[in-house]
């Protein structure tokens, strides 16, 4: 378990504690719903994190100090009042549902930030094809993007149309082995061969940039595979140039 995690884990078991210390002095005086609502807010904090299981021990550990500290009979795990017992499971429920919304919101951020990433790379590809830059070094500038955006371990271009019978990522983003399409997001990139993706510009294909994915099992999703296809786009549009302009 990383330190990191560890930090956050005990602070969502000890945060409530010490705010239930805190308010023991007032527990008489101090309406318990209120005493609940500065718990959520303990919930939520620890929640903002993004780790379920320390959103989860948040709300429980918020539920038992609740019931031993502030709840009649004090300093007991046991609630004689009604409202006290709803406000309990609350604490529990709430808890457990703001850490789902904030876990949510996490991806959300990160996917925002990954597609303006993929946006990014298209756009340089883009600008260096407009550019009139080496072809060389767009193939291995959309190789590196290639390798990050599909989280595989290796990619290189190659000429010629290759085999019929190899892996193959198409233009709507399915990969293919034959006339089988291949199921990625579950069973994840072909491993045992190369998968070919090819390099086409108008229609007319210029050659195939061939991806490894032996290492591991990854699972790009259609977005990711999607932007790999913008992405050799961009090199068939450069080679495309590159042929008209020789003489």
């Amino acid at each position: 378990m990383s330190t990191y995690r560890s930090q956050v884990l005990t602070g969502a078991l000890l945060g409530p504690l010490a705010v239930c210390a805190v308010l023991i002095p007032f527990r008489d005086s101090f309406d318990n719903a209120n005493a609940a609502l500065v718990l959520v807010l303990v919930i939520v904090a620890v929640a903002s994190f993004g780790i379920r299981s320390a959103g989860i021990v948040a709300a429980v550990s918020s539920a038992v100090w609740f019931d031993f500290f502030l709840t009649v009979p004090y300093n007991h795990l046991t609630i004689d009042n009604r409202g006290d017992i709803e406000t309990t499971v609350l604490l529990v429920v709430i808890g457990a549902a703001v850490t789902e919304l904030a876990i949510w919101g996490r991806r959300q951020q990160a996917r925002a930030s990954r597609q303006n990433g993929y946006l990014a790379g298209v756009m340089t590809a883009s600008g260096a094809v407009a550019e009139g830059g080496s072809t060389e070094e767009l193939i291995d500038h959309v190789s590196a993007e290639l390798i990050a955006v599909l989280e595989i371990d290796g990619c290189r271009f190659a000429e010629g149309n290759g085999r019929h019978d190899a892996p193959r990522l198409n233009q709507d983003g399915s990969v293919t082995r034959g006339s089988h399409q291949l199921k990625v997001e579950r069973d994840g990139l072909p491993t045992n061969a190369e998968i070919e993706l090819v390099v086409q510009h108008a229609g007319v294909a210029k050659g195939r940039l061939l991806l490894t994915a032996s290492a591991r099992i990854v699972r790009p999703d259609l977005e990711q595979r999607l932007v790999a296809v913008a992405l050799a786009d961009q090199v068939g549009a450069a080679l495309s140039s590159q042929l008209a302009q020789t003489p």
